[in-house]
């Protein structure tokens, strides 16, 4: 098997067959022997019907059925892990990403690169919030790690099947699977194109889950938050001791202390902030924590063709 191209699907429906048309004309022009792998990702649409529907036209296409909604990155992991191409392409099936640029990636593969990225030049059909947030979390995440994680780029890549093998050695229950492909190193690149909107359908990636999404990549790859956590720590004790000079001062040498709320109020509600923001900064990296250690599987299996 020459390529594995692995699609996540969640409520697809109104884009399955356009997709599967678009990515088997260029992997046939492409001569290589391929595999699509459809992971449902618990869509609640027609979307594993029609994907069974393909199946029926074409024995190279594949599916894995979640019991549930596990999400994008653990779709992609499920299909990583049945994967047994040489080359793995990662792809959404929204056809935002035009599957015909797979063809340059390749092309890069086979000059020597492990990884090949699609980098966006244009982000058509997205809102101003949502191209402002995404803008301003790649770069802080840039800034605040040790890891070259490359902006202005989503999941769509295709990969050295020595990465992949490296990927099933991560055993992350929060999966930010861009990062971990940057952490793993050798040879990357990229290959840019303007990014269409949404062919059909709504996209399943809501404000809360780009949040959830922000948060896994910054505590997976970054101890910066616990890094502010401890100069805040700090800064307030220093405010502190100050106040507490003053307060000296203007009790026994300058005489002019007048007791009142306010200043203890506000000296309540500052540190009171501070540490309201530290424990949650803390808890979110416990949380991590907690649920690498409760070794739960990934994602359930309802139904599958590909064998374990």
């Amino acid at each position: 098997m020459q390529i594995s191209v692995i699609i996540p699907i969640y409520n697809e429906e109104e884009n399955i067959d356009l997709l599967y048309k678009r990515l088997t004309g260029v992997l046939h022009d492409l001569k290589l022997t391929y595999e699509l792998i459809f992971v449902n990702d618990g869509s609640k649409d027609k979307s594993l019907q029609l994907i069974k529907n393909l199946i029926k036209q074409d024995t190279e296409v594949k599916y894995i059925d979640f019991s549930r909604n596990f999400g994008h990155q653990i779709a992609v992991t499920a299909g990583l892990d049945r994967a047994i191409g040489e080359t793995i392409v990662i792809i959404d099936a929204d056809l935002q990403d035009p599957p015909e640029l797979i063809a340059d990636m390749y092309a890069k593969i086979k000059e020597g690169y492990e990884v090949v990225y699609a980098r966006r030049k244009k982000r058509e059909g997205e809102s101003r919030m949502k191209k402002f947030t995404a803008n301003a979390f790649y770069r802080i995440l840039s800034r605040i790690t040790d890891v070259d994680i490359p902006v202005d780029t989503g999941d769509f890549r295709i990969m050295d099947r020595r990465i992949v093998d490296e990927l099933k050695k991560m055993p992350e229950q929060h999966k930010f699977l861009r990062g971990q492909i940057s952490w793993i190193g050798f040879r990357q690149t990229y290959v840019e194109y303007d990014r269409d909107e949404r062919h059909a359908g709504n996209t399943g990636y809501t404000y809360r889950k780009m949040l959830r999404f922000a948060l896994d990549g910054i505590t997976g790859f970054s101890d910066f938050p616990l890094k502010i956590v401890t100069f805040l720590g700090i800064s307030v004790t220093g405010f502190s001791f100050l106040v507490l000079v003053y307060v000296l001062l203007s009790r026994f040498i300058w005489e002019d202390y007048a007791p009142g709320w306010a200043s203890l109020m506000l000296s309540i509600l500052f540190i009171g902030g501070v540490q309201m923001i530290a424990i949650g900064i803390i808890g979110e990296y416990l949380s991590r924590m907690n649920s690498n250690l409760r070794q739960r599987p990934l994602y359930i299996v309802r139904e599958s063709n590909i064998g374990k």
